[in-house]
């Protein structure tokens, strides 16, 4: 086996789709086959369980996927050590937010581009929510997130922006909002949540400490999708005040002035403690403490 297959290994346990992989990863799907039997008869087990449906680790794989990402990162290290021409090169990557790309990370990327010319920034944008867990399953190296209630083992995080969380509702479609008694009745308001993530969690202890049991009309990924929603008149939404200021969508929603105020996000750049040993990774936490 090989550095790349370790690579390709790493990226299909992780997503566990084959096809995905192949696209991303810039090889065929015959190819991305071949190199999983490889790595199988090398091994001598299993390392997926595959059928029309789905793709899953089997227990084998599930060690393997430990063993690999402890090589990979062993490896880049290594070869980090190595440079001895002064000039840091290697390469990051780095899941955000589209919101974190438009406000956070330009003045950021300006200067690291300008320091280490030769360092690659590979830049993954989705889900706010999921940035830890891509931290945790190795996907990426560095990820904005907004602090957890908890703060996870071996995470490491330098605070860039405190944000406030709201509620906020369609401009152009009043009747959205039912009002009882002067108060807006939760019962039977039409909420859009998201799936899941700290946003969710806050929402759902904001209802539970007044005992009441939201109506909940969607759950949707992304903030971005939640404005889209609540401006097309499907109902109330939350979402850090941070992604409502860039969103082309923001003069068509209403900020509700909503109390209890729900407990604001404070958003950071995340990296575990093992990604601070590579020389990259240290190189763009620097230039984010110095920037903040």
């Amino acid at each position: 086996m090989n550095i790349n297959d370790l690579e390709l290994f790493k990226h299909l346990s992780t997503n566990l789709h084959f096809g995905k992989t192949a696209l991303e990863c810039n090889i065929s799907p015959s190819c991305l086959s071949r190199t999983i039997q490889r790595l199988e008869n090398d091994i001598g087990k299993k390392l997926f369980l595959r059928n029309n449906r789905s793709v899953s680790l089997t227990p084998a794989g599930t060690s393997f996927k430990e063993y690999c990402e402890d090589a990979l990162i062993r490896f880049n290290l290594f070869k980090n050590s190595l440079n001895t021409d002064l000039v840091l090169r290697g390469e990051i990557n780095l899941y955000c937010s589209v919101t974190a790309i438009l406000s956070i990370l330009p003045r950021i990327f300006k200067r690291f581009r300008r320091t280490y010319p030769e360092v690659m920034i590979h830049v993954q944008t989705g889900d706010a929510a999921l940035a830890i867990t891509k931290l945790q399953t190795a996907e990426a190296d560095i990820a904005i997130a907004a602090l957890p209630d908890r703060q996870p083992a071996g995470l490491e995080f330098l605070e860039l922006v405190e944000t406030p969380l709201l509620f906020i509702c369609p401009k152009f479609f009043p009747d959205v909002v039912i009002v009882n008694r002067g108060t807006i009745d939760w019962e039977k308001t039409p909420i859009i949540l998201p799936v899941k993530g700290l946003s969710r969690e806050r929402v759902e202890k904001w209802f539970a400490d007044k005992n009441m049991q939201p109506n909940i009309y969607s759950q949707v990924a992304g903030n971005e999708a939640i404005i889209a929603m609540v401006s097309m008149g499907s109902g109330v939404g939350i979402v850090p005040k941070l992604v409502l200021e860039k969103s082309s969508l923001r003069n068509e929603v209403s900020v509700l002035d909503i109390e209890p105020k729900l407990k604001p996000f404070i958003v950071g750049t995340c990296t575990t403690a093992t990604n601070l040993k590579n020389a990259v990774i240290q190189a763009f936490w620097a230039i984010v403490t110095e920037e903040t």
